[in-house]
């Protein structure tokens, strides 16, 4: 197969487009488009006829096979990848459309993990690094790390921190509740060409720890990013945690002061909570009155005919479950309480970075005052919200990834000035 040209440079796309009338499959097909890779003509072709998690299986399947046949790999990885977003556990497409959107991956921008004179350095753009560290069970593991060492103003790409050349910070990257680190290529390249350098990792419950070792998410975070921070010999680092991420990383800091600034790329303030805030007063009311009496079977009963209706409800309590390793519904709720700022907030004392968006459909923007609240001995706070006048304004800002990179590295920037 042909490879990418890593001569020609890479474009971080903008826009938001309406493809959906139901909301998640909406935004799930603008984050193909901007962030994995997609098409805008090819997925306006299918869009409105997604009306279940089966048509969105079938149609990005069928975008994927075009794509392959007319040697439009980049597209096709895009579309396969994504095809695996809504199958659930136990369906055997879920690893086989992983896998291959993963092996033509690497086969397709291959260049990038190899040692290139294109920019006249000696090292390679992208160095992928394995980790393995133990989960709180003792299982070990094994975290994939793709690493790129900062660039200088004329492409030149430095030694990095270990090497005598550091760049103007060093990032700890990574997503959250649905991620995997391939989806951050041209933002990690992005970052690099910026002056950065970038340790971009998935943990448990993320991208191939999931698929491929059967890892499942821990509240815990603080477990992965101490032993990364350890076997990478890091310190002084900044990280960044996407969607999720934005109560990962914000934990991970709270035990580990090597971590000196802290970006939360989304609101997060307590998982369980998010998922409620969407929802009407008396739904929100039942359900607590409900969990507070342990009422398993009518929690059970009640979500399940919600999520006939809901796709979105749906999606979220069959991959919640699979991916937190619940029974049900209530032991799905019962987990996500785990999932809470609050216990370990006022151990946040480092330099943070909140960002939000007014038009996110997961997460009503002006929770942030409760998770503000907490932060009593945070360094600094800042808050950023993106509007969808900047086409900036939904989940994680994926209308304007630039924009929020380039927000992020002005703030990263202004904070190390101010040390």
């Amino acid at each position: 197969m042909k490879k990418y040209d890593i001569s020609q440079g890479f474009t971080i796309p903008k826009g938001v487009y309406k493809l959906n009338p139901e909301r998640n499959f909406d935004y799930q097909l603008n984050r193909l488009i901007n962030w994995d890779g997609g098409r805008l003509e090819d997925v306006q072709k299918i869009a409105d006829k997604i009306h279940t998690s089966d048509d969105w299986k079938k149609y990005l399947i069928q975008l994927g096979d075009e794509a392959l046949r007319e040697e439009r790999f980049g597209n096709a990885i895009a579309y396969y990848r994504m095809s695996e977003f809504f199958m659930f556990d136990g369906d055997p497409d879920k690893l086989k459309y992983y896998r291959l959107a993963t092996k033509l991956f690497y086969a397709y921008y291959q260049d990038y993990f190899r040692v290139t004179d294109v920019s006249g350095g000696k090292y390679p753009f992208i160095e992928k690094i394995s980790v393995t560290v133990s989960t709180e069970y003792g299982k070990l593991m094994k975290l994939p790390v793709m690493h790129v060492r900062p660039m200088d103003e004329n492409g030149r790409i430095l030694g990095g921190i270990h090497e005598g050349e550091p760049g103007k910070d060093v990032i700890l990257l990574h997503g959250g509740n649905d991620s995997y680190f391939e989806e951050f290529l041209f933002s990690l390249l992005y970052l690099q060409k910026q002056g950065y350098e970038v340790y971009c990792f998935e943990g448990p419950g993320q991208g191939g720890v999931i698929r491929e070792q059967d890892i499942h998410f821990t509240h815990q975070w603080e477990r992965p990013v101490t032993a990364l921070l350890n076997a990478l010999k890091l310190d002084d680092v900044t990280i960044i945690g996407v969607s999720l991420g934005g109560y990962l990383a914000p934990r991970a800091a709270a035990f580990d002061k090597r971590i000196k600034r802290v970006v939360a790329w989304s609101i997060f303030p307590c998982f369980y909570d998010t998922m409620l805030a969407n929802q009407t007063a008396p739904v929100r009311c039942a359900t607590e009155l409900l969990m507070n009496l342990h009422a398993r079977p009518v929690i059970n009963f009640a979500y399940g005919k919600i999520a006939e209706k809901m796709p979105v409800v749906d999606w979220g309590l069959k991959h919640g479950c699979y991916a937190y390793e619940a029974e049900d519904a209530y032991d799905y709720a019962r987990k996500l309480k785990l999932y809470d700022i609050s216990p370990v907030a006022e151990r946040i004392t480092q330099d943070m970075l909140i960002i939000g968006a007014n038009a996110d459909h997961f997460i009503p923007y002006r929770i942030v005052g409760n998770e503000i609240s907490l932060l009593k001995n945070v360094k600094s706070l800042t808050f950023r919200l993106f509007t969808e006048q900047e086409q900036a304004g939904n989940h994680c800002n994926v209308g304007n990834g630039k924009l929020a990179l380039d927000n992020i590295l002005n703030w990263i920037a202004l904070t190390k000035r101010n040390d």
